[in-house]
């Protein structure tokens, strides 16, 4: 009797089928000029795919491809460009996890039990990269282009609004930057200030004792049989003079954190990187330049992790070059998040 084989079962999930490219366009930027760009990932694939992607993604880039026009008639063509984005840090993804739980904690007071059904299908937290992206507003990010040049019409694409308690009794809404102070200037097309997610989350947290850690009352304890700080006491009086207790009184005044933090004895405020006082604006993701030497028009920036999808891109271009634009190309990665390499915030 013939034996059956055995039915192959699947071992790695299926990937959805999605757009791994996506083509955007900057606006022509003048000579000794630089002008800012968005891309929120997250966007971009929902246009492609006509499917929802919340932002609250940490997206996986293979790389950026940067293509200019090849320039005629002895004319240069030079320029720079800085990739940017929101922090890869604990700090960060910390603060938007209780940034959007804190926002989402309200919304379900504000509902109740019985409302639930009235929540928009398509409500999620979105926020800005920094100020200078919600002074801009969603409506000025780059979007998908296809072969002859048309740009991908935007859907509906709203920010998260905070609603803050004021001395009166009302209340006013404010959007969410990810770095940053808090903005206090009213974007034209939001029409709200915002408030930011590293500066809240830092004013929110317990503060570091000023003497961290604690060191141990037998820490002098180094001379003798059977010492309690033995491994300091093996190397005492190893020259045969009298300067082992100077050296241990200052070891032990290595007792403060290598970052600076409030009421530290030299800061006042609180020192989060990514918030009001440290760094305060987006990482350099990389930094690349072209000119007349760049072969084909082509100029390449790395890949890696942009928390939320948000990336910004600062497109310089030199005061002995040519008004011109960029074509950018983003790859990115295949994998189990409906198509793509992705992962929530919160697991980042």
């Amino acid at each position: 009797m013939q034996c059956m084989a055995k039915k192959r079962t699947r071992t790695t999930p299926n990937i959805e089928p999605s757009e791994m490219t996506l083509v955007l366009s900057t606006p022509v930027v003048d000579p000794n000029n630089t002008t800012t760009s968005y891309i929120d990932l997250s966007e971009c694939a929902s246009l492609l795919n006509r499917r929802f992607y919340r932002q609250g993604l940490n997206w996986a880039v293979a790389g950026f491809k940067l293509v200019t026009a090849q320039p005629v008639g002895g004319a240069s063509i030079i320029g720079s460009v800085t990739v940017s984005k929101l922090p890869s840090t604990w700090v960060f993804k910390n603060a938007w996890t209780k940034g959007m739980k804190s926002w989402q904690e309200r919304i379900n007071t504000a509902f109740g039990d019985d409302d639930e059904d009235v929540k928009g299908r398509f409500l999620d937290f979105k926020i800005f990269l920094d100020a200078d992206h919600h002074n801009a507003g969603f409506t000025n990010n780059l979007r998908p282009i296809s072969r002859d040049g048309t740009v991908a019409v935007p859907g509906e694409y709203l920010p998260a609004n905070i609603r803050l308690k004021l001395a009166n009794g009302g209340s006013v809404a404010h959007n969410v930057v990810g770095v940053g102070d808090n903005y206090p200037g009213i974007s034209p097309v939001t029409a709200q200030n915002a408030v930011s997610l590293v500066h809240g989350y830092a004013a929110s947290r317990a503060l570091p004792s000023e003497s961290d850690p604690n060191t141990p009352g037998d820490l002098d304890d180094v001379g003798g049989s059977l010492a309690q700080n033995w491994m300091t006491g093996m190397n005492v009086n190893v020259d045969g003079g009298n300067s082992d207790g100077f050296i241990i009184q200052e070891v032990s005044g290595y007792d403060l954190p290598p970052y600076p933090f409030e009421n530290d004895g030299s800061v006042v405020d609180t020192h989060y990187p990514g918030g009001a006082n440290q760094l305060p604006s987006s990482m350099v993701h990389d930094l690349v330049s072209y000119g007349g030497t760049t072969i084909g028009g082509s100029t390449y920036a790395k890949g890696g992790n942009f928390p939320c999808g948000l990336i910004r891109i600062d497109h310089n271009v030199s005061v002995e070059s040519i008004a011109h634009n960029l074509a950018i190309q983003v790859d990115l990665v295949p994998g189990s998040h409906r198509g793509y390499l992705a992962e929530p915030m919160g697991d980042m």
